[in-house]
């Protein structure tokens, strides 16, 4: 379970059935505003809600957040002292090109917000681009589930994703 600080405070972390949680109010909130939203949701969230870490520090989406949807999110926030930005889109500048919603895994469904998933392997391409220690013990948890035959084909995959990086030779070891 986290342990929340004071209002604004960030948990130390947030797992797979507090997410739910409160991803739930954000929906009941949106509701009650009568505002309909969808969220894609990827990073840490992404590994905890698919039991694949423990916890995460906060929820990211591809999906640019409204003000309005901004304003609930503080709201829940506030009521369980979480940061501002406990669900945030700051991942979005991150969003592998070609992602195709229609393949991403419905994870949430309430009449007033939608949470997907992307695929694994679009997951594991951010997480080669972020190339942070964390993402590279989740790029380890992930591969099982990724389609990429090898490792030279997860490069290729990176490269269509990501097609103004600059090419590392090295990337496929």
């Amino acid at each position: 379970m986290s342990q929340s600080g004071p209002p604004g405070s960030s948990p130390i972390a947030l797992n797979k059935a507090e997410i739910l949680a409160h991803i739930n109010e954000v929906a009941e909130e949106l509701a009650a505003r009568n505002l309909v939203c969808s969220l894609v949701v990827v990073g840490g969230s992404y590994m905890a809600l698919h039991d694949l870490r423990e916890s995460t520090a906060d929820v990211d989406s591809l999906t640019k957040l409204s003000e309005a949807l901004k304003a609930v999110v503080r709201r829940v926030g506030d009521r369980h002292g979480l940061r501002a930005t406990w669900l945030n889109d700051s991942a979005a500048m991150f969003a592998p090109a070609g992602l195709d919603l229609d393949a991403c895994e419905v994870l949430y469904q309430h009449s007033h917000l939608t949470v997907l998933c992307p695929p694994p392997d679009q997951v594991f391409l951010m997480k080669l681009l972020a190339g942070r220690a964390p993402d590279h013990d989740d790029m380890t948890v992930l591969w099982p589930r990724c389609g990429f035959t090898d490792a030279q084909a997860a490069v290729v995959a990176y490269y269509a994703a990501y097609p103004f990086e600059e090419h590392d030779p090295h990337l496929v070891d």
